[in-house]
């Protein structure tokens, strides 16, 4: 049975970590991603095999500016729901800007920069995947860990879908 969590009652992260240690692959589809928060899951990824059916695959669709949710509203209106190869192109460098303004943010610690090294390190070896979500808004929170006998399921709905 999935378990909803709501971080005032009962927080995520801990449930998450713990389910992580006994699970062997993970698909987590979020509508947000901090990238110095992953260092709190990057070493359960790490003990996993990495490549198909022992990875973590990660969904990530941005927020999007009230103005650009507009604009994209209005163009898909006018265009059908098509994304076409230069506007992908454009929005995948919003993506790499955002995330590059994520770490231009503060004095990273430590801990924040291992944890980054340790992210940078995951895609190349296989341990994890990561897509990002582009033809509209998803602002999601799904967390799906998978044993060998059976799947685990960790839902977390901390916010109202767009």
């Amino acid at each position: 049975m999935p378990r909803i969590f709501d971080n005032i009652d009962k927080a995520l992260l801990p449930a998450l970590q713990r389910t992580m240690e006994v699970t062997e692959r993970a698909d987590f589809c979020v509508g947000y991603f901090n990238l110095r928060g992953w260092r709190h899951l990057s070493g359960y990824v790490d003990r996993w095999a990495g490549g198909a059916g022992q990875c973590c695959r990660l969904l990530i669709g941005m927020h999007v500016s009230p103005s650009d949710g507009l604009h994209r509203a209005l163009r898909a209106r006018d265009e059908g729901e098509a994304l076409d190869n230069q506007t992908a192109i454009r929005e995948k460098r919003q993506v790499a800007e955002d995330f590059r303004d994520q770490l231009t943010f503060g004095v990273p610690t430590n801990a924040d920069e291992a944890g980054l090294h340790q992210l940078s390190r995951q895609p190349r070896s296989g341990k994890l995947v990561v897509k990002v979500h582009l033809r509209h808004p998803l602002h999601a929170k799904l967390y799906l860990l998978f044993r060998r006998t059976r799947s685990i399921r960790l839902l977390a709905v901390l916010g109202a879908a767009t």
